[in-house]
């Protein structure tokens, strides 16, 4: 299985206490969240990872090279923000299998690899993963529809729901007709259009979840990830 993990971000809600690496190289139980991101991905037999990169870019290629925990890895870096879309698009061009996933560089996600390769294999139409949490109002909720995504609900409502857990599977073409160098957002700008008008399937995961995006629960990461370290 390949794979991008999306790596460029500044961190800019973890500069109070991240202030000189990229976001996904912030210590995690002693660690670099990404390097337990991508020991996590070996486990799960992924064979090569693409890196999208930006924001302090060297500081990532330099700690992992072209090869980690068997994994092997290529760069796609952004000479400017390309936004997530933007950024999935330049990277997609470096892939080699005939679909890959997508995961966020920030997010900790712990789901049945195989078995979201095996739904894309079956159907060979897009996969949004999604998890269920008790409270859906800082992620948005994902509305479905007989194990389709039918809508990305609006942000702000509150109670328990499906939310997107920012990791996809695509078609190696799913972004052939996307001008070089566009600049977009994955979620608002091409998967809300996506789901209303072609079949996007559905894989809820059910194991640990967690997005080191703000303080509160980059602090929480460091006890829930301990023994990942």
């Amino acid at each position: 299985m390949e794979a991008i993990v999306l790596a460029g971000g500044r961190g800019t809600r973890l500069r109070t206490v991240v202030s000189d690496l990229p976001k996904p190289m912030a210590p995690v139980a002693g660690r670099p969240f990404l390097e337990l991101l991508l020991r996590s991905l070996a486990a799960k037999e992924f064979s090569r990872v693409i890196l999208s990169t930006g924001y302090m870019a060297e500081k990532i290629s330099g700690y992992f090279g072209c090869c980690f925990a068997g994994i092997e890895l290529d760069y796609s870096v952004e000479s400017e923000p390309l936004g997530t879309g933007g950024a999935v698009s330049q990277a997609a061009r470096l892939v080699r299998e005939d679909h890959f996933f997508v995961f966020n560089g920030d997010t900790f996600l712990d789901l049945d690899a195989r078995a979201v390769d095996a739904m894309w294999q079956r159907a060979r139409e897009p996969v949004i993963v999604a998890r269920e949490v008790e409270d859906t109002e800082r992620y948005g909720r994902l509305e479905a529809d007989q194990g389709h995504v039918v809508r990305f609900a609006e942000k702000d409502l509150a109670g328990p729901g499906l939310i997107n857990a920012g990791c996809y599977v695509f078609h190696a073409d799913q972004f052939a007709g996307v001008e070089p160098g566009a600049r977009f957002s994955l979620e608002t700008d091409f998967l809300a259009p996506l789901v209303e008008r072609a079949a996007v399937a559905l894989h809820v995961a059910s194991g640990l979840f967690i997005d080191i995006g703000v303080p509160s629960d980059y602090a929480r990461a460091q006890h829930l990830l301990a023994g990942l370290a």
